[in-house]
């Protein structure tokens, strides 16, 4: 008798990103069968015919590949700051555009302005586009609203999205994200209001997946990081970091210290901190759109990484000031092209390593019996296609079983 399931893939050449000792987990001439939203069967075309499916498609020899993951973005946000790329081609830096009333806090004005279904809409907007290139689960940081309702606020506007658009949204509290010019002279009270009352109305009803701060002389010190840390640990929620962009603070190693789930940006980050992450098991999230933007020139210490058995993922960043981009296959490109990625290094940095990065490496990221079925059919033979091309040039067909 034969087994049956709802979607059976055949003819496929499945780029499985799983550890079967072979480049992306490469499976040629194969097949993979699905049910109730699981994958049940992988095996080769030959023995697909024992399955007796709903829904049966013949890859014809393209690629599949698991849904791909972009583990770091900012999609949520009103306003446009178009202004400071102007400003920073005339010369001014990040910082400077900062301490000048510029940078986050203009968003945040415009966010604290926007009504949730107004932050809705627009997410939708951005997170259409992502969908479009194969992406199917995406995180969305809050951090531009800054107080309590607004952080809220935001946190539910990225589900609501996600909801609308069939996309799976890991959110992550961002409220360590900067200083609000309400608390200009009182820093500690803000760490306070983050860590006594938003972390835990946030922890009590489930509107984040994980804790997040931006450690940077323009952000907060590592003592005030270890604040907000203590508090999500407190509250049970994983932490990852913005880390290391700008300068060492040390902050890859403390997220390291509290078994976060990456360490964001890393280019400045030390041998020490790597050490860490390397104990700790963190995955370095690499954000090669927002290392263009800003014309840096500290790249992250790929070798380093390689050397201690780093993880590398790779996201867009996707903010309006730094990184205004929903290319998730861009910045593959660009982290081959500007930090010295392997093509298996990029492929591998939006599946399984970016899954790692968002605590979700047991459902998604890879195409292995139980997890998540969750699949991108490619209309190209040449896994090199998904990185070489910059932007969506390769069309693809979502295959989902629910």
């Amino acid at each position: 008798m034969k087994k049956t399931c709802d979607l059976l893939i055949h003819n496929a050449q499945l780029i499985t990103c799983a550890d079967n000792g072979r480049p992306f987990g490469q499976f040629n001439q194969a097949a993979i069968a699905c049910k109730q939203g699981r994958i049940i069967w992988l095996g080769p075309t030959t023995e697909a015919m024992t399955f007796n499916a709903k829904k049966n498609i013949n890859a014809k020899g393209l690629l599949v590949t698991p849904g791909l993951i972009d583990c770091h973005t900012h999609l949520v946000f009103a306003g446009s700051r178009a202004n400071e790329f102007a400003q920073r081609l005339d010369g001014l830096s990040y910082e400077e555009i900062a301490q000048a009333g510029g940078g986050i806090l203009s968003t945040v004005q415009a966010t604290r302005q926007a009504s949730l279904q107004e932050l809705i809409d627009s997410t939708c907007q951005r997170l259409a586009h992502l969908k479009s290139q194969g992406v199917l689960t995406v995180e969305i940081k809050s951090g531009y609203g800054l107080d309590f309702d607004n952080e809220i606020k935001m946190l539910k506007a990225a589900r609501a999205a996600g909801n609308k658009l069939e996309v799976d949204v890991k959110t992550t509290l961002l409220a360590a994200h900067a200083l609000p010019p309400e608390f200009k002279n009182d820093r500690q009270a803000y760490i306070d209001l983050i860590c006594q009352q938003i972390i835990p109305h946030v922890a009590k009803n489930k509107l984040a997946d994980a804790v997040d701060a931006f450690c940077e002389g323009i952000g907060f010190s590592f003592e005030e990081t270890k604040q907000v840390f203590d508090a999500a640990t407190r509250w049970g929620l994983p932490v990852k970091l913005h880390a290391d962009q700008l300068s060492d603070l040390g902050g890859a190693g403390l997220v390291a210290e509290y078994g976060g789930l990456s360490a964001d940006h890393i280019e400045y980050t030390s041998t020490a901190s790597i050490k860490k992450m390397a104990d700790s098991d963190t995955v370095a999230t690499l954000l090669p759109y927002a290392f263009y933007a800003l014309q840096e020139t500290q790249k992250p210490p790929i070798k380093a990484f390689r050397k201690y058995g780093i993880d590398l993922a790779i996201a867009t960043d996707s903010n309006p000031g730094t990184a205004p981009t929903t290319n998730l296959l861009q910045c593959m490109h660009m982290a081959c092209t500007q930090f010295n990625l392997t093509v298996e290094e990029a492929v591998l940095g939006v599946t399984i390593n970016a899954a790692k990065a968002l605590g979700i490496d047991d459902k998604k990221g890879s195409l292995e019996v139980g997890k998540t079925a969750e699949m991108v059919l490619w209309d190209t033979q040449e896994i090199a296609d998904l990185v070489y091309w910059q932007g969506q040039i390769i069309s693809n067909q979502i295959l989902m079983s629910k």
